[in-house]
């Protein structure tokens, strides 16, 4: 799980977690432990793909989009990509 948090937001682990069988108990301890750092995992998957804020609505909703297929929450999302570069 550790590994994968680095690249995935907690409701991808969740989802993997769950279809994998583990007790709903164990699943909320591992999202707890992922979301402490997962705006820092999703900046970082975000600058990996992209390397720079978006310019226009479209390529907004598709940045969006790539982190939203990593797991990552509508509220991190927007904290990505409504910071400038140099806040990051």
């Amino acid at each position: 799980m550790h590994a994968r948090s680095h690249k995935f937001g907690s409701a991808k682990i969740a989802h993997e977690l769950r279809e994998k069988g583990v007790a709903d108990e164990l699943i909320a301890e591992a999202v707890s432990q992922v979301k402490e750092n997962e705006l820092a995992h999703a900046r970082e998957v975000w600058r990996k793909k992209y390397d720079a804020t978006p310019k226009s609505r479209d390529e907004w909703t598709r940045q969006a989009r790539f982190l939203q297929s990593r797991g990552f929450g509508f509220d991190i999302i927007k904290k990505v990509l409504n910071t400038k570069k140099d806040d990051n």
